[in-house]
């Protein structure tokens, strides 16, 4: 066995309240994780500790954690410091978002009071959860934006990103999508393609999806379309390796146009086949809103 299955694997849970934590950690227990919800900071080092005297009996780790107020952050910093320095416990943060108005709509459904909310308003606590949690985001190796996400489709998210993913390689989501529908929360980069021609305006091809031969052709044929991917490949052949020397384990590329069924669609199709080529990258290509026209 090599050491990169051998090194334990603890993942820490966190992120907006009404984001989908619950989900995640029922998906790390069916992923064979031994979970703990809503663990102090604090006890993150003796956790690790107990991992590590177990000698390979507890491998892998999903500890939910809550921050409720900046001296939590203060220590959770210090812990994952503590467990860098002292143990040979490979960790990541998964950090669950939704946008506002999503977080709002499930407080009104479940009828629940946001912990942060002072006055009772949903809003104002997450606005304040939000400013709190803006640091630890940025720490996040995988955030997940749960706005248009079905709990069976976080699942499978889940189940996609953490089952058995080589220590070894990094995971690229390439994600098309509309600007009129918003842009991913959760994108590392994002390009906008609406400078090339749109197929939207062609009768015979603006039913269709940029996944279509015909549309996926005609997208490709312009010459400032093979300028922007010569380009856009030299960028991700360059960035990809340096996150993954930071310590990530997923890079999510949002590609945008004004509805997100043509162009960006076709931009993504092409950008899956050619990074899928490496041996040190896992590529996934999903179209958000391609097919919302028909919904």
């Amino acid at each position: 066995m090599d050491n990169a299955s051998t090194i334990a694997k603890l993942v820490i849970i966190t992120g907006m309240s009404g984001a989908g934590k619950t989900i995640a950690v029922q998906c790390f227990e069916d992923l064979g994780f031994f979970c703990v919800d809503n663990l102090p900071p604090v006890l993150i080092p003796k956790f690790a500790e107990l991992i590590e005297q177990s000698q390979g009996k507890i491998g892998k780790v999903a500890l939910v954690i809550d921050l409720r107020g900046r001296e939590f952050f203060t220590a959770l910093h210090e812990s994952l410091r503590t467990v860098r320095e002292n143990y040979t416990i490979t960790y990541e943060i998964l950090f669950l978002d939704a946008t506002d108005a999503t977080l709002v709509q499930r407080y009104k459904e479940t009828r629940r009071r946001h912990p942060l909310a002072k006055d009772g308003l949903p809003l104002d606590g997450i606005h304040a959860e939000r400013k709190l949690l803006e640091e630890l985001k940025g720490l996040a190796s995988q955030v997940i934006d749960t706005s248009s996400l079905k709990p069976a489709q976080l699942k499978q998210s889940i189940f996609s990103r953490f089952t058995n993913l080589d220590a070894n390689r990094i995971s690229i989501n390439v994600i098309s999508f509309g600007f009129k529908f918003g842009v991913p929360i959760d994108a590392d980069l994002i390009f906008d393609v609406r400078f090339l021609p749109n197929p939207h305006y062609v009768d015979t091809l603006r039913p269709q999806t940029g996944q279509n031969a015909e549309v996926y052709d005609y997208v490709m044929k312009w010459n400032e379309t093979q300028e922007f991917l010569a380009k856009l490949l030299d960028m991700l052949q360059f960035l990809v390796p340096q996150y993954k020397k930071e310590g990530k384990s997923q890079v999510v590329v949002g590609i945008g146009c004004t509805g997100g069924k043509h162009r960006s669609v076709a931009i993504a199709e092409y950008l899956g086949k050619m990074l899928s080529s490496s041996e040190t990258e896992v590529v996934r290509v999903s179209h958000r809103d391609a097919e919302r026209d028909r919904q």
